[in-house]
This record gives C-alpha cells, structure tokens and sequence, in this order.
C-alpha cells in the first residue's frame, strides 16, 4: 500500500451538496443616482449554499444544516440596511452573510436589479460573485492498537484530505504508547501507533466530528454504549481542537477535555508545530514539559528509598 510522506499536503474538493435559495426580493436604496437613493428600487437575490449535508441527512435534524426561512430574512435585512453604490459591493455584502452560516463554506450570490435606470429597453442587470469561507486549523488525534495499524492510520489520513473543503497540512509521524486504563498505562495491551494531523477545514465542528466517526466505523471501530471507554480500538480519531473556537455541550466539547494530560497527543503535535497552543491551557511545549516532570517526579517516589 502506497503511503504518504510526513507533512504532505493534499486538498479535498468543495462539498458537491447544495441549497439554493432564489428570488429573494427586497426594496433597497443602492445605486449611483440621487433618485435611485431617494425613490428606492426592487433587489432580488439568488443564493446557491455550498455545505456538507450528510450530518443533517442522517441526523434529520435542522441544526445540522442551514434554516433557509431564517437565512432569507437575514438576506431581506442586508438589502434593507445602508445603501451603497453598486450591486458589485451588494453582492459581497450578502455572500459573507451566507459565509455566516456554520458549514457553509462557499457561497454564490446573484443580485438582478430590474429595475436599473438604463435608458434601453432590457430584462434584466443581474451581477454574480462567488466567496470562499475562510479556513479553520483544526486538530485531530490518530490512534489505533488493533490489526494493521499502520495501513488503518495511513487510511485514515487518505481519508481526511478526502474531505470536502478539507486540506491535510501536514502529519506527524507516529508514535509508540503503551495502552491506557482506569488504572494506568498497561503494558500487558497490545501497544497503541498514535500521531497527530493539521487540517485546514471550512467543515463546521460538528459536521468535522461527523465524518471523523463515519471514518471509525468504516475501520470497525465501535462506540456504542456496551463497549467499555477504554476498549481496544481499530481506529481513533478524536477532534482535539477547531480554531480558537471554545465550546461544551451534548454534542461536541472542544479543545478536547483531557488533550493536556496526554502525552500521546502533545509529543506527535509539537513535531510539526513547535508554537502549538492548546486553546484554555497554553503552549503545547510547556504541557509536555509539565507532564514529563510529573512522571519523572512520580518514578522517583515509587523507586526504593524514594531514589530513581
């Protein structure tokens, strides 16, 4: 199996998923001619939404993708706001509306101004403009200590630059780490291959998590409620970070709760980024340091006579 070099850098398409919104028609006051800002005129927009829908597919749930009743009343507001010159300017103007929307990261706005004082008959002056969403640096943990583990961490990686709106920036190589229990690290386990891979994504967080599960599955690996937390695992991605984005709920809690008590998770992503910065806890440099003193200091009390 063919794998990737260390720091490859590889790009995923934009999601081919889709919600257009047309017609859209508003009074607005743009234009260049005092009447066209005194008398107002009509603006109808066509809004095209590019996002991942396979969250809100399988969750058939409205969080999962954008609410296009109230998307078209946000689009209404930014007709209706402080008049400028040119749809040219209107069009950006609603295109980073839609950029708002978590998940959405490209966005293709059209604005017809039928309207337009032309001294020609004509049917329509139409301008169309497409915007990307800026990317987010997100983090994500590699693990596995079941079967082939180098060919399922090499997979998962393929799989990651696969995303829609996904670039893999760069991968650390991987790492060696005895298994973890509620008791401790146990060697007698079958030993874990652990690294760490820095995407640029306009994928939204939960939408992120979404196919970083699909992709455990599609390895075998089991979450459900009867497999203990600390099972063996095929596969483990876990989302250590999105941005700078804090959050917690039900859904997702990021940076990742106990990231800065792992040193399987610092080591791997200090090797390509030696600034890292765990959001809420500091530099990832001095998080290992802190928990490598710790171990150190924890050997020394149990050794004979309190000495290494």
């Amino acid at each position: 199996m063919a794998r990737l070099a260390r720091g490859c850098r590889v790009t995923g398409d934009p999601s081919p998923d889709t919600i257009a919104l047309t017609g859209v028609t508003a009074t607005g006051f743009h234009g260049v001619y005092p009447d066209e800002r005194r008398d107002g005129q009509r603006f109808v927009v066509d809004a095209v939404l590019h996002l991942d829908l396979s969250p809100a597919a399988a969750s058939d749930d409205v969080a999962d993708t954008v609410h296009y009743g109230e998307l078209a009343d946000d689009l209404v507001a930014a007709i209706e706001r402080d008049p400028v010159d040119l749809i040219e300017t209107l069009a950006d103007r609603l295109a980073a509306v839609c950029l708002a929307r978590e998940g959405v990261h490209r966005a293709t706005i059209t604005v017809h101004k039928p309207e337009a004082p032309i001294a020609v008959p004509f049917g329509d002056v139409a301008v169309t403009v497409t915007r990307d969403a800026a990317p987010a640096r997100a983090v994500v943990a590699l693990g596995a200590n079941l079967g082939d583990r180098l060919a399922a961490l090499d997979d998962a990686i393929r799989a990651l630059a696969a995303l829609p709106a996904t670039r893999v920036a760069a991968h650390s190589r991987w790492h060696d780490s005895v298994a973890l229990t509620p008791d401790g690290p146990d060697p007698s386990k079958p030993g874990y291959l652990n690294g760490i891979a820095l995407i640029d994504t306009a994928l939204a967080p939960t939408h992120l998590l979404h196919h970083l599960l699909r992709i455990e599955r599609e390895h075998g690996r089991d979450r459900g409620s009867h497999v203990a937390r600390w099972a063996d695992r095929t596969l483990d991605l876990d989302l250590i970070q999105y941005g700078e984005v804090v959050r917690d709920d039900a859904r997702l809690t990021l940076p990742h709760p106990r990231a800065h008590e792992r040193a399987f998770v610092l080591e791997p992503w200090l090797d390509i980024d030696p600034d890292a910065r765990l959001a809420t806890h500091g530099p990832v440099a001095e998080l290992l340091a802190a928990l490598r003193a710790s171990d150190r200091d924890a050997a020394t009390a149990d050794a004979p006579g309190g000495a290494p």
